[in-house]
């Protein structure tokens, strides 16, 4: 038994092919927490091993194509991820400002704007230095926490450029202000909620640091250097819409060289190293190949499922969301949903009867909010998640752990904004 997605042939795959992947998660979120030197030093024997045993299990016995495919698609992610992590890090832009929970709140909310515009990997690779630079004398790692929930993940989803999975339904035919159209409310509600609990937790920190702290008011001087980094950053951006492989072509040659003429000043305050891109690189290596199979799984099954209302794909969807890769799970459950209603994801048509008509539209706002939003929810959610994480720990930030991050903050902060998302937008749909 086969089935076909957007022309790809999905084969059928033993549900303990996903032992891989479930125990790559395991050892990501546990083993840095109980032998943390051994973890630095094996990660990649762990991250590469698991990798190769799902390749191998496919080119023996399933597709070899599909490895290849995938061999295709993470060397994509991660030509886009590293070319504007090398761009970003040639720009340097520092204030000697104190950094108050409201000045912490403007820079997110300006976060979550840009990231519409330069995506949540474009914005967050240009601002997680400066927010870290500026939070220096009392950084925690809830900072951080809340760079990914807001910059990283929530802030882009008005544009098709700010998260992959809208990029996808754009490229499938949802039109490209439709994003914005249809998501600005639920954007403002999460964002506003999201920036009042930082504000609340940011208060109460700063104010805690603050106690016995000489003050002293320092000029709000703005130094800036690496302006024409920038440059090359938008050159990357903009290659997004090019077609494979002209698209990494152009990213590898504007990353290199953004990198051969970034000013060295910058890059030396920005304490340069090649560590984050190479820890992400490894590590996501071992995740695109191990997540193959539970992509597959998925892909046979996402129609079989017993979700037929637009707030139940926005739960299946999300939840998904937060540990595979959301583009190919929006894409599945989108196809689902046009199937569900007779429709067909390949055909423009059916595309706009589906954005346009009935109640059709909220299966798609759904299941977009769903991928975008819940992304959040982990450190493997989204592509910036990670890396976001593997930049603060280069400049010494202690950061939640796997678990820590989803019991701590992901639980008691996102669940209630997802649920109050559902409970406004999608509960008494059918």
């Amino acid at each position: 038994m086969t089935n076909q997605l957007l022309g790809v042939e999905i084969l059928p795959v033993s549900p303990w092919m996903i032992l891989p992947f479930a125990l790559l998660l395991l050892a990501i979120a546990v083993v840095p927490f109980l032998h943390r030197h051994w973890w630095e030093k094996h990660y990649p024997h762990v991250a590469i091993g698991l990798g190769l045993l799902v390749c191998t299990y496919y080119v023996l016995f399933l597709d070899y194509h599909r490895m290849i495919d995938t061999l295709g698609e993470y060397f994509s992610f991660i030509v886009l991820i590293g070319s504007l992590f090398i761009a970003a890090s040639g720009v340097y832009l520092h204030t000697e400002r104190r950094a108050t929970p409201l000045v912490n709140l403007i820079l997110l909310a300006f976060g979550a704007v840009i990231s519409n515009l330069l995506g949540t990997t474009g914005a967050s690779m240009l601002l997680i230095r400066p927010f870290l630079r500026i939070n220096r004398s009392r950084i925690r790692g809830y900072h951080v926490v809340f760079f990914i929930f807001i910059v990283s993940n929530i802030g882009g989803v008005l544009t098709p450029i700010g998260d992959p999975p809208l990029f996808l339904g754009y490229l499938n035919g949802v039109p490209f202000l439709w994003t914005l159209h249809r998501m600005w409310p639920i954007w403002l509600i999460a964002m506003l909620l999201a920036l009042a609990v930082f504000f609340l937790v940011d208060t109460w920190s700063y104010r805690k640091w603050t106690k016995g702290q000489p003050h002293h008011d320092r000029p709000a001087r703005i130094e800036l250097r690496g302006m024409h980094n920038l440059f090359f950053l938008m050159i990357i951006l903009a290659a997004v819409f090019a077609k494979t492989p002209i698209r990494e072509i152009l990213m590898i040659a504007a990353a290199a060289a953004s990198h051969r003429f970034a000013s060295k000043a910058a890059l030396r305050a920005n304490e340069f190293t090649w560590a984050p891109i190479k820890e992400v690189a490894i590590l996501f290596a071992g995740i695109f190949a191990t997540m193959v199979p539970a992509l597959d799984w998925l892909a046979l099954n996402a129609g079989r499922m017993p979700i037929r209302t637009p707030g139940q794909y926005y739960w299946t969807s999300g939840i998904l969301s937060s540990f595979l890769d959301n583009a190919p799970t929006y894409i599945n459950f989108l196809s689902a949903a046009m199937g569900q209603h007779h429709l067909t994801l390949a055909n423009p048509e059916h595309m706009h009867m589906k954005i346009m008509l009935s109640q059709y539209p909220l299966f798609v706002q759904a299941i977009s909010v769903g991928a975008v939003f819940f992304g959040a929810n982990t450190y493997i959610g989204n592509g910036p998640n990670f890396m976001v994480k593997s930049i603060a720990e280069h400049h010494g930030v202690k950061c939640p752990t796997f678990f820590g991050y989803i019991a701590c903050y992901s639980l008691p902060v996102l669940a209630p904004i997802f649920c109050l998302v559902w409970f406004i937008f999608f509960r008494n749909v059918s």
